[in-house]
This record gives C-alpha cells, sequence and structure tokens, in this order.
C-alpha cells in the first residue's frame, strides 16, 4: 500500500493551459463524477483570451495568467509559476494543451513530477504539429502520448500510450477529433494513476506502472 492509498488524501495538481482547455474540463469532470481522486490548486494560462480560463472559472479553480511581457523571459516567467504552484502545495504539474516549453524553475522544482500529453506516439512525430505530421505522412496508426516532461522537448520519460488506427478517407480535422477522444480518456486515467502512487521513475528513465491490487 502506498502512502497516498494510507491518507486517501486527493493528489493534489496544478493544471497549465493555452487554449480551449477540453482536457482540462475532462480531468474537472472526473473529479466531478467521484472518479479521481484529484484537486486542482490552480490553472495557469499562458494566454488571457484562453477559453479554458472560463472553464476553470465555472469550476470554482483559482486562476493564473501572465503576460506576453512576462514571458518575454521564459525563465521568469516559469520562476512566477513554480513559485505560485508550490504556495498551494501542489504535487504535480499537469500540462494540458500549453504551448510553451518548460524550463528549469518548474522542472527543478517538480522532478520527474510535470507531466505532458502529446498527440502522436513517441518517438514519433514531435514537436507541435503532430497531428497535421502524422496525417501528412500517411501512417496507418497514430495515438496519444502520455510523459514526464524534461529539458528536451518531447523526450522525457512515456507514462502511457494508446494508439488509434486511422482509417482510409479520414481528413485530417476527424483524425483530431478522434485524437482528442483518446486524450480526454487517457489524460484523467494517468493523473489517477499518479494519485494512486502507482507511477514510478527508474534509473534508467523508463516508467514502471504498478498494477493495480485491487484487481
Amino acid at each position: 500500500m502506498s502512502d497516498r492509498d494510507a491518507r486517501e488524501e486527493p493528489l493534489k495538481i496544478g493544471v497549465l493551459i493555452s487554449g480551449s482547455g477540453t482536457n482540462l474540463q475532462a480531468i474537472i469532470d472526473r473529479i466531478a463524477d467521484g472518479t479521481l481522486s484529484a484537486s486542482i490548486e490552480l490553472v495557469v494560462s499562458s494566454r488571457p483570451s484562453a477559453y479554458g480560463l472560463k472553464r476553470a472559472e465555472a469550476a470554482g479553480l483559482q486562476t493564473l495568467t501572465l503576460s506576453k511581457e512576462l514571458y518575454a523571459d521564459p525563465e521568469k516567467a516559469d520562476e512566477i509559476i513554480a513559485a505560485e504552484l508550490r504556495r498551494r502545495g501542489v504535487e504535480y504539474v499537469i500540462m494540458a494543451g500549453y504551448m510553451r516549453k518548460v524550463h528549469d524553475p518548474i522542472l527543478a522544482a517538480f522532478p520527474n513530477r510535470v507531466v505532458n500529453l502529446h498527440p502522436a506516439l513517441l518517438p514519433s512525430f514531435p514537436g507541435a504539429h503532430a497531428i497535421q505530421d502524422a496525417y501528412d505522412r500517411g501512417v496507418k496508426v497514430t495515438g496519444v502520448t502520455v510523459h514526464f516532461a524534461n529539458a528536451d522537448y518531447d523526450a522525457g520519460p512515456i507514462i502511457a500510450q494508446r494508439a488509434l488506427a486511422v482509417e482510409e478517407g479520414w481528413t485530417v480535422e476527424e483524425l483530431e477529433e478522434h485524437i482528442h477522444q483518446i486524450e480526454h480518456e487517457l489524460y484523467p486515467e494517468v493523473v489517477a494513476l499518479l494519485a494512486a502512487g502507482r507511477v514510478h521513475v527508474r534509473d534508467d528513465l523508463t516508467v514502471r506502472v504498478d498494477k493495480d491490487d485491487r484487481s
């Protein structure tokens, strides 16, 4: 039994967003229906116009938005974010459509505790245009990766992946829709694994996920 199982306390998370916040909403919904033992302590947006802020406010969550001027110095911006997350007792940082690379102030404050979602099966199609890149390549299988963020872009230890068979005739918009459906299922599942204390980074920087003892 893990310490978290013994305490039965919700996992305190901070969520970083830049856009519509659909993955944030998926996590909010799972918390609300009682299937995810987590508490969102802070939602940080890199854009004041992000619709995800409205989702956060509707759920009664605390939010923080940094101006474009502050992001002109990415290290300084991340110092502010890290300080606010730590002040609220955050245990894991969940990047949910956050379109900025995180730097040492956040990574050092939360070692192996910054989680990112990528809309492809890493190491294939890293970068900001993964869905379009996979579509243009004509792949027959793509999917979603959840991994720990580190100093190398889209290269941190992989926690979970879920594959998607690409059907003939799909448009890139249809592919994107199916990718998002998987994201909205997989990301809350991974947060639940973190909350249960079942995710561990090995010395070789691979990830071990413990089996559910209750199964």
